[in-house]
């Protein structure tokens, strides 16, 4: 019975979540067709400064380090027969851990790549002038 509310409680919570992106998704999408119909354009998003990835990449890293820590003892007390009480519900905290660390890989190597092209456009701008 114990198993069944473990597993109700996070189908329920990723519907929740799901949920909630799309509905955000339909309000974004309204507000474009309201825009539309007046004749107007949604503004473009800028770029930014490309720190998005490794701030999101932190938040989320920091969650699943949490959520992991979190469900450790649950092996433990289950009294499962896995090594150090690691078993398969560890995924709900290793899954977002791992997916942060990728966001702040993604930011790290993508960073290196724009200083390689700014550096290379200052290079042809000064070739040009003389």
């Amino acid at each position: 019975m114990e198993a069944f509310v473990l597993c109700a409680g996070s189908v329920v919570f990723i519907g929740l979540v799901l949920g909630f992106i799309l509905l955000m998704r339909f309000i974004s999408y309204k507000e474009t067709l309201a825009l539309a119909e007046k004749g107007l354009v949604k503004p473009a998003r800028n770029g930014g400064n490309g720190k998005g990835a490794l701030v999101w990449g932190i938040i989320i890293t920091a969650l699943g380090l949490a959520t992991t820590l979190g469900l450790w003892p649950l092996g433990l007390l289950l009294g499962a027969d896995l090594p150090f009480g690691f078993g398969p519900w560890m995924l709900a905290g290793l899954l977002p851990t791992f997916f942060g660390l990728a966001l702040i890989l993604i930011y790290v190597l993508t960073r290196q790549e724009k200083k390689d092209e700014t550096a290379a456009v200052s290079d042809w701008k000064d070739e040009t002038k003389g």
